[in-house]
């Protein structure tokens, strides 16, 4: 998040964009954003195991905050919040979108850390030790596993960069950061999905970040062309 919004003040000030405003819509988002991605974890991918225990749905620090919830808690923060300032959506979306995918990056290494999101057996030279209690049952023989979390950093990190690049060099026009970002990341989530261990619900037998990305990638595309225009 610190580095999210740092990067946002660089960018704000090459857009001739007040600092007290992101600072202002900086909170809005960071709120919203924790709120969106509990909700998003709770209600629709763990709800078995949260509709039995609703005295944990506020423990976010024994983990479950989802992206997708994050993604969609920041767009509503962001438009109530121009909304209300009468400021242009698409500027600070744009601002936003270039910084999220850098902040996601970093944000990946905690996977690391809890030994959690990681993918199947391995033994390619960067697989990744995974504690036996940690492991899937019918993988406890199997030591090292793939880092899934890795996998998603770096493809963050190279979407961070594309965009920031465009961005800089003013080769967009304004919302189309925006749909290049959701079209990026939507792909990558959904191609993490195929590699990624952990238990999550289902739809129609598939998985619902998968179902989740698409959705992202097709409204992305359909911002990315409308703004073209």
């Amino acid at each position: 998040m610190i580095a999210a919004v740092a990067l946002c003040w660089h960018l704000a000030k090459l857009r001739n964009l007040k600092s007290d405003d992101l600072l202002d819509l900086a909170l809005w988002v960071v709120i919203a954003g924790i709120i969106g991605a509990r909700l998003y974890d709770v209600f629709i991918i763990d709800w078995a195991h949260f509709s039995q225990h609703l005295d944990r749905i506020l423990n976010i620090w024994q983990g479950g905050l989802a992206i997708h919830g994050a993604i969609i808690g920041g767009l509503i923060a962001v438009y109530t919040w121009c909304r209300y300032k009468k400021q242009n959506i698409w500027q600070w979306l744009d601002i936003i979108t270039v910084a999220l995918p850098l902040a996601q990056a970093i944000g990946r290494w905690g996977n690391y850390f809890n030994s959690e999101l990681f993918g199947g057996p391995t033994n390619l030279p960067w697989g990744i030790p995974i504690a036996e209690n940690l492991r899937p049952f019918i993988y406890k023989s199997f030591e090292y596993f793939q880092p899934a979390f890795l996998y998603e950093s770096l493809m963050n990190l190279c979407l961070f960069i594309i965009l920031l690049v465009l961005f800089k060099k003013n080769h967009l026009k304004i919302g189309q950061s925006t749909g290049l970002y959701l079209i990026g990341y939507g792909i990558i989530r959904f191609i993490m999905e195929f590699i990624r261990m952990d238990v999550t619900a289902l739809f129609m037998g598939i998985r619902v970040p998968q179902l989740a990305s698409i959705l992202l990638a097709v409204i992305g595309l359909a911002i990315f062309k409308i703004k073209s225009k």
